[in-house]
Formats: structure tokens, sequence, C-alpha cells
């Protein structure tokens, strides 16, 4: 079943007009697909990381960043499903 969303977004992705439009689809379908595999909320924390991220000081840090990721503490405290 881990092997549908990539047949459907398969088929969404012949709608990519541009290589930019094709890796900002990649980018979002993977920051889906490893907050679900984290156990989080998706929308949630799509949701959080908009909130969150534009208010961070140093986004080429990745110690910084790393506070983000689906399996951080405050993602999984406040994204969960």
């Amino acid at each position: 079943n881990s092997i549908r969303p990539f047949t459907v977004g398969r088929k969404n992705w012949l709608f990519s007009n541009s290589a930019k439009g094709a890796k900002a689809s990649a980018i979002v379908y993977s920051l889906i697909e490893t907050a679900k595999a984290n156990g989080l909320d998706p929308e949630r924390y799509l949701k959080y990381l908009f909130e969150k991220l534009p208010n961070t000081a140093n986004f080429k840090d990745t110690e910084t960043l790393d506070q983000y990721l689906p399996w951080a503490t405050k993602p999984q405290e406040k994204c969960k499903e």
C-alpha cells in the first residue's frame, strides 16, 4: 500500500510544466510522505512549518533546521495524528 501514493503522484507529475515545477512538487510530496511515515498529520505538520519557519533566523544552519524535521520532538508533540 506504500506504493499507491507514488503511483497517484506519477500521474500528476505529467502536468509539471518545468523542472522547477517538478522539483517543487517532489519537495511537497516528500514532506507529506515523511510526515505520514513519522505518524504526523501532514496538514498539521505543513501548517506548523509555515507558521514557524518564517521566524527562523538561519535557514542555512543544519542544527536549526533539524528541529523542524518530522521526527524531532516539537513536531512530534504538535502534529501527531
